[in-house]
C-alpha cells in the first residue's frame, strides 16, 4: 500500500522526465530555488546598502549665473570645485555640489529653468542671481518677483535654500540701490531661507581688492574665489546641518 506520494517522480514525469531522473530533477530545482533565494537576498542587501548610502549623501545645487558657473576660470578654480574642496576639508561629509550656474543668466532665466533644475535628488540650494539684472537696469520689482518664484519652487520641493545677496553700487542712484538691495533680506525672511548679504563679502576689506578680479572687473580670479568661498563656506555648513536635522 502506498502511504505517501513521490512528488519528485511525479514532477519529473510531468516535466517529461523518466522516474530515473525525477530525483535529480527535484534536487536541481531545490538547488535552483536556494540559489535564487540567495541571489534575491544579495540583491536586497545591495539595494538596502545603496539606499542607506544615498540617504547619508546630500545633493547641493549651486544655482546662479557666471559667478557660480566659473566664468573665465579653469575648472578647478571655479566656485563649485573650490567649495567642494572646502566642504571636504571642513568635515561636511558626503556632499555632491552640482554646478547649475549659467553665464549671463538673469533672475528671469533662473525662474524659467528652476523646475527642471530641482530634481528629486536635490536636498539644498545656494541661490545666487541678480547681478545681471541690475547691470541691465532691470526693474527691481521684476527681479523680486522672479526670485520669489524660484524660492516658491524650492519651498514646494522641500529644498532648503541659502540666498546670496547682491549689493548694487551707488552709481545706480540711491532709490534703485535701496529698492534692489532690500530684495534679498526681505525674501530670505519671508521664505525662511538662510541669508548671505553679499556674494563678494570675502573680498571686502582687502587692501588690493581689485587684484582679485579678472580684467573685466566683474568676475573674480581663482584667488578671489578662494576668498569668497572662505566667507560662503560656513553658511553652507549651516545649510547642510539644517538639512540633516530635518
Amino acid at each position: 500500500m502506498v502511504i505517501g506520494r513521490d512528488f519528485r517522480k511525479e514532477r519529473g514525469a510531468a516535466a517529461g522526465l523518466s522516474p530515473r531522473y525525477g530525483a535529480s530533477w527535484a534536487r536541481g530545482k531545490a538547488a535552483g530555488a536556494i540559489s535564487l533565494a540567495l541571489s534575491a537576498g544579495v540583491v536586497a542587501l545591495g539595494l538596502t546598502y545603496a539606499g542607506a548610502a544615498r540617504a547619508e549623501a546630500l545633493d547641493l545645487l549651486a544655482f546662479g549665473d557666471s559667478l557660480t558657473q566659473g566664468y573665465g576660470l579653469t575648472e578647478q578654480d571655479g566656485l563649485v570645485p573650490q567649495l567642494r574642496a572646502w566642504l571636504a576639508a571642513h568635515g561636511a561629509g558626503d556632499v555632491r555640489v552640482i554646478n547649475a550656474g549659467v553665464s549671463g543668466d538673469t533672475t528671469a532665466g533662473g525662474k524659467a529653468r528652476i523646475d527642471w533644475a530641482l530634481t528629486p535628488e536635490v536636498d539644498a540650494m545656494i541661490l545666487e542671481l541678480g547681478a545681471n539684472d541690475f547691470l541691465r537696469g532691470i526693474d527691481p520689482a521684476s527681479a523680486r518677483a522672479n526670485l520669489e518664484a524660484i524660492l516658491t519652487a524650492a519651498q514646494k520641493a522641500g529644498v532648503a535654500v541659502l540666498l546670496v545677496g547682491m549689493q548694487v553700487p551707488s552709481n545706480y542712484g540711491a532709490d534703485y540701490q535701496q529698492e534692489f538691495n532690500a530684495i534679498y533680506p526681505e525674501l530670505a525672511e519671508a521664505y525662511g531661507a538662510l541669508y548671505m548679504p553679499n556674494f563678494f563679502e570675502g573680498l571686502q576689506g582687502e587692501a588690493q581688492m581689485m587684484s582679485y578680479f579678472q580684467r573685466d572687473g566683474l568676475h573674480p580670479t581663482g584667488a578671489g574665489v578662494a576668498k569668497i568661498v572662505e566667507a560662503l563656506g560656513p553658511r553652507v555648513l549651516t545649510l547642510l546641518a539644517q538639512v540633516k536635522a530635518d
